[in-house]
């Protein structure tokens, strides 16, 4: 895909980091109109509205429908900006296209559904729109890495991704849980592609979005798509998760724009100099997991001559509590540890199940 756009080249007159806001649904002519009005005295470069909204229940407010768009669309001649709505199916691409609309977006429910993702794609086939795709509800990137690529086939080079978390059935802070890891291996894969974050879905809740926002721009992020209502109380859709215009400002405002990288020289030499460090340091610890592994398979060797079992639960107790008791204290985090932990154990099982049986499949412990 080494022929996707760039913001800046999508021809709206759009820069990176890109601000998208809007209510999360679109309720009512006054609603939008008063939204809009106060976010274009703003830092906001697209204007964002929900139309057709997929709810869970069919009792849920479901959106305002067509009517919307224009609604919309006024909002963004009238302040000389972009505007973008999500489409779920062809029907909404060809309203959303009679109506103007700039920007189109594929939600999280349809990226999860290959059908429908490639029957918008089918849709959009030569027609020249910025189109951006969301991460499907669960933490599967092949997925959503599918779905950029249906829409790329149709001859869209105007493309971007937006994270905005998956859902778990853990309990946690979070309405959906960042993974930041998916969206950062999604970038390795895809540099060129444009990233954006939707802080409001990953939170949940209003008081955790500056947090997460910085997060995304720490982590070179192109942009953010927030939510915000004029009255976020009594918001039809998503109310915990809006702003006021006013609080959106003050979030803005308080965020820390970083560049992407510096021509310094004394910057560059000193980051290689670490850098340096930091492969010796790798170098060192790949050779040490490799001898750990040979041990591994001179004891599977012994267990097989004796009849022993591969699992020794005391065994695998002892070695979680005292190397989470010698790594926390040096700053490892607890989650880290674990998981590191439970990799060398699978990767140990796996050369012993070999050893023993020639077995090739992991087993995973928990």
């Amino acid at each position: 895909m080494q022929d996707l756009l760039s913001i800046e080249a999508w021809g709206l007159g759009l820069h990176s980091p890109l601000t998208i806001a809007g209510p999360c649904s679109a309720e009512s002519a006054a609603q939008v109109s008063q939204t809009l009005d106060l976010l274009a005295e703003q830092s906001v470069d697209v204007f964002r509205a929900g139309i057709w909204k997929p709810r869970t229940r069919p009792n849920s407010f479901e959106g305002v429908g067509t009517v919307g768009l224009k609604w919309l669309k006024d909002a963004g001649l009238k302040h000389g900006k972009p505007v973008c709505v999500e489409v779920a199916n062809v029907k909404h691409v060809h309203e959303a296209l009679a109506h103007g609309i700039d920007i189109l977006w594929v939600g999280a429910r349809t990226t999860t559904n290959p059908f429908a993702v490639q029957e918008i794609a089918d849709a959009l086939e030569g027609i020249d729109i910025p189109v951006i795709v969301k991460n499907p509800v669960n933490p599967d990137l092949e997925l959503w890495i599918g779905a950029i690529e249906r829409l790329y086939r149709a001859g869209i080079t105007k493309l971007a991704a937006i994270h905005r978390g998956f859902s778990t059935y853990d309990k946690s802070k979070y309405r959906n849980r960042p993974h930041w890891e998916i969206p950062i291996e999604l970038r390795r894969r895809l540099p060129e592609l444009p990233l954006l974050c939707d802080p409001s879905h990953i939170c949940g809740r209003r008081d955790l979005i500056p947090g997460v926002a910085q997060e995304a721009l720490d982590l070179n992020f192109d942009g953010l798509m927030i939510e915000s209502h004029v009255n976020p109380d009594v918001a039809l859709s998503d109310a915990k998760q809006q702003l006021t215009p006013a609080a959106l400002s003050q979030v803005l405002a308080s965020l820390v724009y970083r560049q992407p990288d510096t021509e310094d020289p004394i910057f560059h030499n000193k980051l290689e100099r670490f850098r340096g460090e930091i492969d010796k340091l790798d170098r060192e610890w790949i050779d040490i997991l490799s001898k750990r592994m040979e041990i591994v398979r001179e004891i599977g060797h012994y267990k097989k001559a004796n009849n022993v079992a591969i699992l020794q639960a005391a065994r695998w107790n002892e070695i979680i509590e005292t190397r989470l008791a010698q790594g926390i204290p040096l700053d490892l985090g607890e989650n880290f540890l674990l998981t590191l932990l439970q990799s060398i154990h699978s990767e140990s099982i796996r050369n012993q199940a070999h050893v023993m049986n020639g077995a090739e499949e992991v087993i995973k412990v928990q």
